[in-house]
């Protein structure tokens, strides 16, 4: 029997070598974008609490309106009445 084809050890560790390094390169890659993408989604919800915030004072400034129009009207309506009593 013939013995096999000795390995290439040294082109073996070579292209061992390159493929870690371009693995490396991916993981960076990859880590990056998904630093940015934490990135963005802690800039969203930052804005989307101060968007909640905002429109809370929003609804609690709002009510006032409600009773002042329904004042003025009640003062409107007294008035009229009082305009229509004879006397």
């Amino acid at each position: 029997m013939r013995d096999p084809a000795p390995f290439d050890t040294a082109g073996i560790a070579l292209e061992l070598e390159r493929l870690r390094g371009s693995v490396e390169a991916g993981f960076t890659r990859v880590d990056g974008s998904l630093a940015l993408l934490v990135q963005r989604s802690d800039q969203t919800d930052r804005q989307l609490a101060d968007h909640e915030t905002r429109l809370d004072d929003l609804e609690r400034a709002r009510w006032p309106l409600t009773g002042i129009a329904t004042l003025t009207a009640l003062a409107g309506l007294a008035f009229s009445a009082w305009q229509l009593t004879p006397g």
